[in-house]
């Protein structure tokens, strides 16, 4: 799903916290991304993929995010059948970037920020282990970079984190209508109620100072989805 405008924001987000900053090194590399000429990939998720989508899609040097489910044993599962909370799949993002432009610690940074990692198979109104918080790694050096960034994030909470850090296993894409859902939705109650309040919330983040604790509050009532 290709990314879109109003990057600008989110720039300056990543460039405050001081997570976009590249690890020390070759040019265009960092620990857990890889060469700047590939793309890289990182998978997590964090509540309802709709809001997550819009999130990413707005980072400098994302080039696509696709809204899926993994971390369960239901193999191809539907969107309806994730939804009873008995596949043990949660919903999820795969973002693809340019690890040039952005490291994967950045995007982890920003993931504490999009959601409420404190809450345990809920975010807001949406209830269920569809909804928990976790990050799916791809090979070692992103468990390690996941395991540093949550202990980092820790301080940030009065709760304690209780996201899962666990190996992929495999990846399934959101039917066709979930993708882009924010970009071509807008108008959706679940995109005024939820994603803009949310998009809008994280721009008004690059004005925090780094490092104060942050007491999450619930989203508000949001429409049915």
């Amino acid at each position: 799903m290709r990314s879109w405008g109003r990057k600008d924001g989110f720039r300056r987000l990543l460039a405050v916290t001081g997570a976009a900053v590249l690890a020390a090194g070759s040019p265009g590399m960092s620990e857990s991304g890889k060469q700047s000429s590939s793309t890289a990939v990182a998978t997590l998720g964090g509540g309802c993929f709709w809001c997550l989508e819009a999130v990413f899609e707005r980072v400098d040097g994302v080039r696509s995010v696709v809204s899926g489910y993994a971390g369960g044993t239901t193999e191809h599962p539907t969107y309806a059948e994730v939804c009873t909370g008995r596949t043990g799949h949660a919903e999820v993002v795969q973002i693809h970037y340019d690890p040039a432009k952005v490291s994967y610690e950045a995007l982890l940074d920003l993931f504490w920020r999009a959601h409420d990692p404190t809450t345990r198979n809920r975010q807001g109104a949406d209830v269920g282990p569809q909804y928990r918080s976790l990050i799916l790694y791809h090979d070692e050096a992103q468990r390690r970079a996941a395991e540093r960034s949550r202990a980092a994030a820790q301080r940030r909470f009065a709760a304690p984190i209780v996201t899962e850090i666990v190996p992929l296993k495999r990846f399934y894409p959101a039917e066709a209508h979930h993708q882009d859902f924010y970009r071509n939705h807008r108008g959706h109650g679940y995109c005024r109620a939820v994603i803009t309040p949310k998009l809008k919330k994280l721009e008004q983040e690059t004005a925090r100072p780094r490092g104060k604790t942050v007491r999450p509050s619930a989203s508000p009532a949001a429409p049915s989805r």
